[in-house]
């Protein structure tokens, strides 16, 4: 018998209390009470559980993992009872947003001098989905919810009133039921205003339905061009058109990295990457898929009538502030074609080494025993994101002059430097990576850049390059630094040609910045240190702080990115390793002890004490392969 039985079991000899004196577990949980769904020791043991839980979780939460009760039964008994309390406390007992968030969107309403609903405020600022509090609002009105936008919409009822009048009010008639009453999706089911002359259009005994303002605002534009069938095609030619550079616009505004458009069994959902991070932009109709589709395919010059294939392309997009280069990825997925665009050829993007974030200490060694060799293969590696390339172009900066001729092999040139020959991939016209590299050396270079070792054949050319006396930069795809030496053994490079060459190895990832605007501290909980391995005294004078989230950051708590560094330099009993062929683990644990190496999780742990990022990005982006040194010993290592 689990613990959930057993309190259940005991309860039924507990004499019932009356609703008022449980109130103070909060108003959802009295009405449970009053329905005889939960006991009073059963409430009580749930307090004390919620007492060790940090107050993190909400009764009704600990309520639920106990299994004393399910949702299904929450909703009923809220539904029968026709909840009276503001919506924001139903969302703060419902465990939807913490007491901070209420608090802070109440001072926005307050300080609002549109005076938006408190519902409108927490979605706009992120606090929580449309989708949640819709449902919430179902819940307190007892309302079903609805998706006008992919729904299939009465024509003749759309038809009774001109397109201009949606434009004024914000709701949708959807279709008649079969006792003859419509039923009408509304935004604001409370609107006095757009009640009234939903009655008056459609009659008084409507059915109200609750709807996203973005789901009536589509369904009124869809049926509107169903309305102009007679010039569909022109119009969706246009529309797909608007609507493209609309998202690429929206995206250089939020200043996002790439776009994602995305086709799903029922709609076209758009999300940018902002700070590493995918948000959610938009959702368009699914009817509206492959103009998108083709409007892409035309402007980065790709065969629009293949879509069982994927395909790449480009697009150089004219706006106001200049020309952007895009890179297009086409993906086939069994919902249409998938399509990524890469924001590249940021101008102001081509930073200083030294704003990169390379704590002191370590740009000084990266610098004197890596990028200022005269030989050697420099190996820059992380996933997919990580900012490998800006790194590329911040140490090209580094070392460009007019005594030094550097030559570069890129896919595709995604900022141009004075003075460098950089050279753009393009298979299309057999202008391969192997065609490429076969002449670079031919050049007379003193730097080769190669964009990616990707195989066997770029890995060769580097270390052969290397070892004809160039220096040798490219980016790497593995996790950390010894796995950048393990993957040129796996591809089939002589581990004596490995370790005569690879002068330097640089792992890094980029981690969100706390805003400045809301920073606070904060205390490292019991889980925290578990996951660092420390004790409390080990973290003694020690400011951590977190993001409160505002106006500044779109209330997230993060604004910009910073990168984090893992620095390699091989010495005699690396090489050794490497030659003897020992494993990765052990190649770690000599670099740590020999080399003065600091992992990754190290760097973050040392950013994260001085305020830059928050212990949360610190567990959420770097790989943790063994507990770290004492902090202060770290913090001397890398210099902060």
């Amino acid at each position: 018998m689990n613990v959930a039985q057993n309190h259940q079991t005991e309860a039924a000899t507990v004499k019932p209390e009356k609703p008022s004196d449980i109130e103070q577990y909060g108003e959802i949980v009295a009405i449970l009470f009053k329905e005889g769904l939960v006991q009073k020791d059963q409430l009580a043991y749930a307090a004390r559980v919620r007492s060790k839980l940090d107050g993190r979780k909400t009764l009704l939460q600990v309520i639920k993992d106990l299994k004393y009760i399910g949702d299904e039964q929450i909703r009923n008994a809220i539904r029968a009872n026709r909840v009276s309390m503001k919506i924001g406390y139903l969302l703060l007992e419902l465990g939807y947003i913490s007491e901070a968030d209420l608090q802070r969107a109440f001072e926005i309403q307050k300080s609002d001098k549109t005076r938006k609903r408190l519902g409108q405020i927490l979605v706009e600022q992120n606090f929580i989905g449309e989708r949640e509090i819709l449902d919430v609002l179902s819940l307190q009105l007892g309302l079903p919810v609805v998706d006008p936008e992919f729904m299939e919409i009465d024509r003749d009822l759309f038809s009774k009133v001109p397109s201009a009048w949606f434009n004024s009010h914000k709701l949708i008639p959807v279709r008649t039921d079969k006792s003859g009453k419509v039923i009408v999706a509304f935004a604001d089911p409370m609107d006095r205003f757009d009640l009234e002359a939903a009655e008056q259009i459609f009659g008084r005994d409507i059915l109200p339905a609750i709807a996203s303002v973005n789901s009536i605002q589509e369904a009124a534009r869809r049926m509107q061009r169903l309305k102009n069938i007679d010039t569909l095609a022109h119009t969706a030619e246009d529309s797909a058109s608007g609507i493209v550079n609309s998202i690429i616009m929206a995206a250089i505004k939020e200043r996002a990295s790439d776009i994602h458009i995305e086709p799903t069994k029922d709609k076209l959902r758009i999300r940018f990457r902002q700070d590493g991070v995918l948000r959610h932009y938009k959702d368009l109709p699914a009817d509206l898929i492959a103009a998108l589709t083709s409007r892409i395919k035309i402007m980065c010059n790709v065969d629009i009538t293949e879509k069982r294939r994927h395909q790449g392309g480009r697009i150089l997009f004219e706006h106001a502030e200049g020309q952007l280069d895009l890179r297009v990825s086409l993906y086939i997925t069994v919902h249409g074609e998938k399509v990524v665009l890469r924001l590249l050829n940021r101008q102001n993007e081509l930073l200083d080494l030294k704003q990169i974030g390379m704590a002191p200490r370590i740009m000084a060694r990266f610098v004197e025993q890596g990028l200022e060799l005269p030989s050697g293969v420099l190996l820059i590696t992380g996933p997919t994101g990580s900012g490998k390339t800006s790194t590329v172009y911040s140490c090209i900066n580094k070392i460009n002059s007019p005594q030094i001729s550097i030559i570069t092999a890129e896919e595709p040139v995604e900022a141009l430097i004075d003075g460098v020959a950089q050279c753009s991939i393009n298979p299309k016209i057999n202008l391969t990576f192997d065609e490429t590299l076969r002449h670079v050396v031919r050049q007379d270079p003193d730097v080769i850049v190669i964009g990616e070792v990707r195989d066997k054949f770029s890995a060769n050319i580097a270390v052969q390059a290397a070892l004809t006396g160039h220096k040798v930069l490219t980016t790497f795809h593995t996790e950390d630094s010894t796995g950048g030496l393990m993957r040129l053994l796996n591809m089939g490079i002589e581990a004596f040609m490995i370790s005569s060459t690879v002068v330097c190895v640089l792992a890094q990832r980029l981690l969100r910045k706390i805003c400045p605007e809301c920073r606070e501290l904060y205390t490292p909980t019991s889980g925290d240190l578990r996951r660092l391995g420390y004790q409390l005294t080990d973290l003694a004078g020690v400011k951590f702080y977190q993001g409160k989230g505002c106006n500044h950051c779109r209330h997230t708590g993060y604004k910009g990115r910073i990168g984090v560094f893992e620095l390699l330099l091989p010495d005699e009993a690396v090489r050794s390793a490497i030659l003897e062929q020992r494993t990765s683990q052990e190649v770690r644990r000599l670099s740590i002890e020999s080399t003065g190496l600091v992992t990754l999780f190290e760097e973050g742990l040392v950013k994260a004490a001085a305020g830059i990022v928050s212990l949360e990005e610190v567990f959420r982006c770097l790989p943790r392969l063994h507990k770290p040194r004492h902090l202060k010993d770290l913090q001397r290592m890398v210099g902060i």
